[in-house]
């Protein structure tokens, strides 16, 4: 017997083992009850569920996901099934008829194999002891009256599910074959006329032709292969799909139907989305009644740069770095408006792609749902090229203040431009900061992580640029090192009047002291949150309004002087 798969389910028949014999006796009919009331299309809190087996819903709920319909009606019969194996009494004794599982299939002429199925399907087994001492599976009668009354076409097929004869078997080979070469019928047409022309089931037909055609390869019975598609040709139909092959070419080259071939590719759709990570930031705004209309009732092109084609690529190989500068001269910026409008637009796009993906399966994946799904993720993708471009200038203009420590412009601009993408996906733009200043903060952080590797392994322009810099640095006369001084000690004095006591905390343990010849090593967001006690993403927001306060008191160069 398979384990039960809802870990809640399973921790309560655990627990119910420690409960007097009665009492699990009135669970046990309270899961029986219970089993009918499920509907597979809806979903149940587990709070629901332990309620209505145990009558008291429990001291300490943790917050659980969402049990699905189609998997508790999977759990529950096992749940029951094992709860009566502790409770097992003599069949005997009961106060109606108990069928075992051998008496059933021959009451109803049936095979045992469809009695397992039918328990599949809803069919109540519960433990019980026979008149040989042995404890096993039984059904009581007004149980299995109850599930034929309610499913009268499973014992009418089951009956003629019955074994061919090698004779009958090939009269049936025979007759699919001259139907399959003298008419168009399909193959579910054919082996529907032989089912009705002999008076047996489908699946007897079906079963029949599938295992001739498994014995005998090169003696195929169909024009066309089954229905079943092997999973190395359902991915080479969907990448050739992918590729731009016409549906016509791929239902020639696999000899397949029209039907076959979008089905297939539907469910390789659904697969690759179900398996794609969509990450956003949420927003109460999502949940109102009018966010479709509000959010999205503006035409993109209306939000966008005026001109987005421009740049295709971030990176610099292959184009020189003059050319690409002059180019970023011509991308507009965004205003704060628009700006807001793009990031909400943005990640609505990827919240209504993420919810509308929820509720698909890949085996009946429609195909509107689908496109609706890859239509929300295109968009969302050319808003994100949109921001990305009015952007890239703050990355120049970033990479040009770190370069004077001799690293490699370009190579700096191709860094933030990576570090930009990946904080497009992190602002919360309902906190009202201006993209730049994240940003700004983000950006300058990558680069001082990658500065020190960079800086221990000098080319020979960086070699050459930190020679310049050295022989500046001889050169300087007493009053440059002052003022150096004077912007260490006012940058100290504003981080002092317009921070308060934690923030100056957050900010002088992720930047080090200031004044200082060489800074101590900083501490990470995890090290100052177990310090204030606060989480990783509380002392990130810290950080972020600070730096936004300061950014607001300082000079540019006192505040590079801090974050660079």
């Amino acid at each position: 017997m398979r384990k039960i798969q809802n870990p809640d389910l399973a921790r309560l028949l655990l627990q119910l083992r420690f409960t007097p014999e009665s009492k699990r006796r009135k669970q046990l009919d309270a899961a029986e009850k219970l089993y009918p009331v499920i509907d597979k299309d809806k979903e149940y809190p587990f709070e629901f569920i332990y309620f209505r087996i145990t009558g008291f819903y429990p001291k300490n709920p943790a917050e659980q996901e969402l049990v699905k319909g189609d998997e508790l009606l999977g759990d529950l019969p096992l749940f029951i099934a094992k709860l009566s194996g502790q409770l097992a009494r003599p069949a005997a004794e009961q106060n109606q008829k108990v069928y075992s599982t051998g008496e059933l299939a021959q009451t109803l002429g049936i095979s045992t194999r469809t009695i397992r199925r039918w328990r599949e399907r809803g069919l109540i087994a519960l433990k019980f002891i026979f008149d040989d001492g042995v404890k096993r599976f039984g059904f009581f009668k007004a149980t299995v009256d109850k599930f034929l009354m309610e499913n009268p076409d499973l014992a009418a097929n089951a009956k003629t599910f019955t074994r061919l004869m090698p004779k009958q078997k090939q009269r049936v080979i025979k007759r699919a074959g001259r139907l399959a070469e003298r008419t168009q019928l399909s193959r579910h047409q054919i082996i529907s006329k032989i089912a009705a022309e002999i008076g047996r089931s489908r699946e007897t037909i079906r079963c029949t032709l599938v295992n001739y055609e498994k014995r005998h390869p090169d003696k195929p019975i169909f024009r066309k292969p089954p229905g079943v598609t092997a999973p190395e040709q359902a991915a080479e139909i969907y990448k050739l799909f992918k590729q731009g092959y016409d549906t016509k070419d791929l239902m020639k080259r696999f000899n397949r139907s029209k039907s076959s071939i979008y089905r297939i590719i539907n469910k390789r759709r659904a697969k690759v989305l179900l398996l794609k990570k969509i990450e956003f930031i949420a927003s109460d705004e999502f949940l109102q009644g009018d966010a479709e209309a509000r959010i999205l009732g503006t035409p993109i092109s209306e939000l966008k740069p005026a001109d987005t084609k421009t740049i295709e690529r971030f990176a610099l190989t292959g184009g020189s770095l003059p050319g690409y500068l002059r180019t970023l001269k011509r991308t507009p910026l965004l205003t704060r408006e628009r700006e807001t409008q793009l990031f909400r637009r943005y990640n609505y796009l990827k919240y209504l792609a993420c919810i509308t993906r929820a509720g698909i399966k890949p085996a009946q994946a429609p195909s509107s749902k689908l496109e609706q799904i890859e239509a929300y993720l295109a968009e969302a993708e050319d808003i994100k090229s949109a921001l990305i471009e009015a952007n890239l200038r703050l990355v120049v203009s970033i990479a040009r203040k770190h370069s004077r420590s001799g690293a490699n412009l370009p190579d700096l601009i191709s860094e933030g431009n990576v570090s930009l993408m990946r904080t497009i996906e992190k602002f919360d733009y309902s906190r009202g900061f201006r993209f730049a200043t994240f940003a700004s903060w983000t950006i300058a952080k990558d680069y001082a992580r990658k500065m020190p590797a960079r800086s221990a392994r000098p080319d020979k322009t960086t070699a050459a640029s930190l020679a310049r810099m050295q022989q500046n640095l001889k050169s300087k006369d007493a009053a440059d090192l002052a003022a150096i001084e004077r912007a260490h000690q006012s940058l100290a004095q504003v981080i002092k009047d317009e921070l308060d006591e934690r923030e100056q905390y957050v900010i002088l343990n992720r930047f080090g002291p200031i004044g200082q010849p060489i800074k101590k090593k900083t501490k990470s967001l995890k090290q100052v949150g177990q310090d204030l006690g606060l989480s990783k993403e509380r002392v990130r927001q810290i950080e972020l309004l600070a730096l936004q306060k300061l950014r607001q008191s300082l000079s540019l160069e006192e505040f590079v002087l801090l974050t660079g």
